[in-house]
């Protein structure tokens, strides 16, 4: 089956689960931004979950699809729509030849994820075929889908024609419950979403009204934020004797504080290596929460304890 961008949207790009193994030569891991999504629509078509899909952003776009296959949509709810009607999101849908998807801005998240059985054909570039679109490395040419562009699925996995509802009931992982919904789970009446976190591994550079100050501060997403980085606007968290430590290997997750003591979070296109001291760590799981935040929303940090 063929899929044809008739209208991109704001920044869609190919994505799977990630490049991993070639920090040490500068090379980002990239990758989906909410890999629980990107999981989710690909356990619904019979995919494997790391296979590549498409993440929009903000605002959808359409397409057109030239075959017979079947598609999935998790994520963010752009109110999609296939050819004139209303498509069920995080359900494995039929499409045929000549249908058209047609997708909105988003009405509550920020990152949509559109799967095909088979996952989508581009080229495996280190391991991946995930878009590092400031690199110009994998996905479709290196960059974000434009208008005209024609993408393939490929042959692998069997649709398995059930909602995310099911999946849930037969695999039992909180993984696979849709995002929205861990989303409204994870956000309280004032609309703060708590992000759960680890100390380390240099909050030995903060005091503890440095920490307390973190922890109990509500944060809110400022407008620098992208598929690189989080930057965040609260209280100062100061340091002890300045944040700049030799440059070391980052992750995604990673929470940086820079000398303003505004903490910047780590995302899935982060730089390899940095020299601001680590606070903390965004648990996995909750990554694909703030990955689903856009600017403007609030969050408050959560520490735990393994």
């Amino acid at each position: 089956m063929k899929i044809k961008v008739i209208a991109p949207g704001v920044l869609t790009t190919v994505q799977d689960a990630g490049r991993f193994g070639h920090q040490a030569a500068g090379i980002p891991e990239a990758g989906a931004m909410d890999r629980a999504s990107l999981a989710l629509a690909n356990d619904l078509l019979g995919n494997p979950e790391d296979a590549a899909a498409l993440e929009l952003t903000v605002f959808g776009g359409t397409f057109e699809f030239d075959g017979e296959g079947t598609i999935a949509l998790t994520g963010a709810d752009m109110r999609p729509f296939l050819d004139g009607n209303r498509m069920a999101m995080d359900a494995a849908v039929s499409v045929q030849a000549g249908d058209r998807l047609e997708l909105g801005s988003a009405a509550q998240g920020v990152r949509t994820y559109l799967a095909v059985s088979g996952g989508i054909d581009v080229p495996v570039v280190l391991g991946s075929r995930s878009t590092d679109w400031k690199s110009r490395l994998g996905g479709l040419e290196g960059r974000k889908l434009r208008a005209g562009d024609v993408l393939e699925s490929g042959t692998d996995g069997a649709s398995l024609r059930q909602t995310a509802a099911e999946l849930v009931e037969t695999q039992g992982s909180s993984w696979k419950q849709p995002i929205l919904q861990r989303l409204a789970q994870a956000t309280d009446p004032e609309g703060v979403t708590q992000i759960r976190f680890l100390f380390g591994p240099q909050d030995s550079m903060f005091g503890e009204e440095a920490k307390r100050t973190f922890t109990e501060s509500i944060y809110t997403l400022s407008a620098a934020c992208d598929r690189m980085g989080y930057r965040l606007e609260g209280a100062a968290v100061p340091s002890l004797n300045g944040t700049d430590i030799i440059s070391e290997g980052i992750c995604f997750g990673s929470i940086q504080v820079p000398a303003n003591g505004q903490p910047i979070v780590m995302m899935a296109d982060h730089q390899t290596t940095g020299g601001y001291a680590k606070i903390g760590t965004v648990l996995s799981e909750d990554l694909p929460l703030l990955a689903q935040l856009g600017p403007g929303k609030k969050i408050r940090f959560v520490p735990v304890c393994l």
